[in-house]
């Protein structure tokens, strides 16, 4: 296991990226023709979720979300959706497994490559309160593509 401490450049970049998709987040904003809808929230700290998707046999093919609460929770909601377009949904549940080990502090979760600007969040999992914010989207997902 590395002990050695994070590099303050990259922790650095990692919460400009988180930032920078809080300020500006990607994909929100209601979706036209939504095939899948679910709206979650966190109660604990007042994150809320409403995702949509539009769904073409098995592919996602939009994904738009309405939400409000921690930087966190918004950024992670921001980089799911641009991450989910045309993925499968077998495709977009390995990724929601993923970013769940990530957040249980898989360190190979963390460098995988496929979890894209998410992996900006993968110190998250050090704040264990935190660690509901960044899969709220995510358990939406699931929500959503299982009903």
């Amino acid at each position: 296991m590395d002990t050695s401490p994070p590099d303050p450049h990259l922790s650095a970049l990692y919460q400009e990226l988180i930032l920078d998709h809080y300020r500006r987040p990607r994909n929100k904003g209601t979706l036209e023709q939504a095939t899948h809808t679910v709206s979650l929230n966190n109660p604990l700290c007042g994150d809320e979720i409403d995702l949509q998707l539009r769904v073409d046999g098995d592919l996602i093919k939009e994904a738009r979300f309405i939400g409000r609460g921690c930087s966190i929770s918004q950024a992670a909601a921001s980089m799911m959706t641009q991450l989910l377009k045309d993925k499968s949904i077998p495709q977009a549940l390995a990724l929601a497994d993923r970013m769940s080990a990530m957040m249980q502090g898989d360190e190979g979760a963390a460098r995988d490559k496929t979890l894209g600007e998410l992996r900006a969040l993968a110190g998250v999992s050090k704040f264990p309160v935190r660690i509901k914010c960044a899969l709220l989207p995510w358990n939406a997902l699931t929500d959503a593509v299982k009903s």
